[in-house]
């Protein structure tokens, strides 16, 4: 099965978790092509799609927003699945805007929605972000569970496996436009 994984990340925190999802479905036998959103012009090469982004002031990044809007057509045919990657001290969830994840989640079609903690690295950080860490609290450091991101890519696959047969598509369009210098 096709699965497109797409990653909105400032800091390479979130997009280093979806390498841990893409990696895992690759071992559970599926194409993975990984990219970010901004790059996507289509989904219809993709029998399931898995979008993912980090939070910044309890909102996702634009880009992951712009993706869902673009493509919620095309989602809505899919199996679609969704997650967060928010401050390090605590899960997505809780820094979150639940109502605008709701929301999103639902004129996309997803299945299901997954927060996981993140990386602080105040070093890589703006003034303002590192401003608005300073009033979260926000402990420095790693604070990703590769383990239960991996076994949440295992639900993934599974819920495909048991799933009704992929997408079939009659032509092959490019996944992502051409960048230029």
């Amino acid at each position: 099965m096709r699965i497109l994984l797409t990653v909105a990340s400032r800091h390479q925190g979130t997009w280093e978790i979806g390498e841990v999802i893409a990696a895992r479905l690759r071992e559970r036998g599926h194409v993975v092509d990984q990219c970010a959103p901004e790059d996507v012009t289509t989904v219809a090469d993709h029998d399931a799609v898995v979008l993912g982004s980090a939070v910044y002031t309890a909102h996702w990044l634009p880009t992951a927003r712009d993706f869902a809007d673009r493509h919620a057509d095309e989602l809505r045919a899919r199996r679609v699945w969704t997650f967060s990657s928010g401050l390090a001290t605590q899960p997505a969830n809780s820094a979150n805007s639940p109502l605008e994840v709701a929301a999103l989640r639902e004129r996309i079609g997803s299945r299901a929605h997954r927060s996981f903690r993140g990386r602080l690295d105040r070093s890589v950080l703006s003034f303002t972000e590192r401003a608005i860490i300073a009033g979260g609290r926000a402990r420095e450091g790693d604070h990703r569970d590769m383990a239960a991101v991996a076994a949440w890519a295992d639900e993934i696959a599974d819920a495909l496996a048991s799933d009704a047969p992929p997408v079939t598509q009659v032509a092959q369009r490019p996944v992502v436009a051409a960048r230029h210098a």
